[in-house]
């Protein structure tokens, strides 16, 4: 079930137009290039015989491994397993997300992941991408940001501002639980943590997040964290792409669920495209080179 009609569709497209577009990345554009969360939680619970039945869940397995070993431990074994794995999505692929995304004439791009993808993505279109951390414990205050120069985002210089660490900076990931709940406390006690053209983003224009799962704790976290800059008195609506929910039960069951997820996001002004990150991006592509 695809909600978007060809009215929201002329919508997102001038929104693009106008520079009033945000792209919000999860873990779902990478998917077929990097694992899973819930497939790196499960071979981690193996290899340290996690002892509980979530084994699923990589941010209570990453906290169960930062406890048993050290803090860092968790962050230290996924950067080590990106960078064994050297990977990269295929960007001559026509409908491959990040080429999709790096095409639009946008100067902020959002994500919470901890690759370089986006950013090698608008390099390969020819603009100067910079790319920037949220610095939301200590250790990732010690480093410089751009914005502190007075750097202003433009199509043709913009900003890949990862909300959740990059594999660059180890310190900076947000994995376990506890950084989950240091995340959001911090970025609540001090809202500047949030750099203000990184808040004018989510303030002034309609976000669209693609790849994450609409049942998915870290995303209602995400949206908890980011509620105070996504004000409803704009009149902006935000996009999620999502995968429909595996409701094993039957086809009733299903359609009732996706209908209960999406007036649920409907409330918060988030209104849902049911598909992959690929599906979404090959009718976005599409629709933006004929507008042009």
């Amino acid at each position: 079930m695809v909600s978007l009609t060809d009215k929201d569709w002329n919508i997102l497209i001038k929104a693009i137009r106008n520079q009033r577009c945000t792209p919000f990345l999860g873990a779902g554009a990478c998917f077929g290039t990097l694992p899973l969360g819930g497939d790196i939680a499960r071979k981690w619970a193996a290899e340290h015989e996690y002892p509980f039945d979530d084994s699923f869940n990589l941010i209570k397995v990453a906290q169960f491994l930062a406890v048993e070993s050290y803090p860092m431990f968790p962050k230290d074994e996924i950067v080590q397993m990106f960078k064994d794995m050297d990977a990269s999505p295929d960007f001559s692929r026509e409908n491959e997300p990040h080429r999709v995304l790096a095409d639009l004439p946008l100067p902020v791009y959002l994500t919470t992941n901890y690759d370089d993808f986006m950013t090698r993505a608008l390099s390969r279109q020819h603009r100067d991408p910079k790319r920037e951390i949220c610095r939301w414990n200590t250790l990732a205050r010690n480093i410089p940001s751009r914005f502190d120069d007075g750097y202003e985002p433009t199509p043709a210089n913009p900003v890949v501002f990862h909300l959740h660490g990059h594999t660059e900076l180890p310190s900076s990931i947000v994995l376990t639980e506890d950084d989950y709940f240091d995340f959001l406390v911090n970025v609540s006690r001090e809202p500047l943590l949030i750099p203000p053209r990184i808040q004018k983003a989510l303030t002034e224009t309609s976000v669209l997040f693609i790849g994450y799962g609409l049942a998915d704790w870290n995303f209602r976290v995400l949206l908890q964290g980011l509620s105070r800059f996504m004000e409803k008195g704009l009149g902006r609506t935000h996009i999620a792409v999502m995968m429909p929910p595996n409701v094993p039960n039957s086809e009733t069951q299903q359609k009732k669920a996706q209908e209960y997820l999406s007036q649920y996001y409907q409330n918060i002004d988030v209104q849902v495209f049911w598909g992959t990150a690929t599906d979404f991006c090959a009718e976005l592509g599409a629709r933006w080179k004929s507008s042009l």
